[in-house]
């Protein structure tokens, strides 16, 4: 009797763990370039020490293929200097590369010679991406300053590849 409860036993976790694999391995979700295709929202604070905060929103749009181009609106501090509306079309350009542990970075062409190199991560399959700034280099400079830098960014609708809903 107690060898049959136990070989029941053994079934029953041997089932478990093979079913728990396979489960596991059906809701793997690999990321590449084209995982980031359409618009995506955006909002950014970023702090540069020792003292200057900013804020902006906008949007990007990947092409699916490695290339974005995003337009921005400013908060006060840049407003201020003269910005009040949305940056130009096809001013602010960049350049992506999406592993497929769905990291990746960016770098993102603000203006001639102003430059953010971006660490993201993609979740909720290609609809949220996580971005930290690991680098900004400034107009007319060599090196880059320190900044804390975060965004997040939200898909607007979904790419022609996933259909109109």
């Amino acid at each position: 009797m107690r060898k049959i409860v136990f070989a029941a036993a053994a079934v029953s976790l041997a089932s478990i763990t093979f079913s728990g694999a396979a489960w596991a391995g059906s809701d793997d979700f690999e990321c590449s370039n084209a995982t980031l295709s359409g618009e995506y929202a955006f909002g950014v604070t970023a702090y540069t020490p020792p003292d200057t905060t900013d804020v902006t929103a906008g949007i990007k749009v990947f092409d699916g293929q490695g290339d974005f181009a995003q337009r921005d609106y400013p908060g006060d501090s840049l407003r201020t200097k003269g910005q009040t509306d949305f940056s130009p079309p096809g001013q602010e350009t960049g350049t992506y590369m999406v592993n497929p542990d769905c990291t990746g970075e960016m770098m993102l062409n603000l203006s001639p010679g102003h430059v953010l190199e971006i660490r993201f991560v993609i979740s909720n399959g290609g609809r949220h991406i996580h971005e930290v700034v690991a680098e900004l280099t400034p107009p007319g400079s060599s090196a880059p300053v320190p900044i804390q830098t975060s965004a997040d960014d939200w898909k607007v609708a979904p790419s022609a590849a996933e259909g109109r809903q």
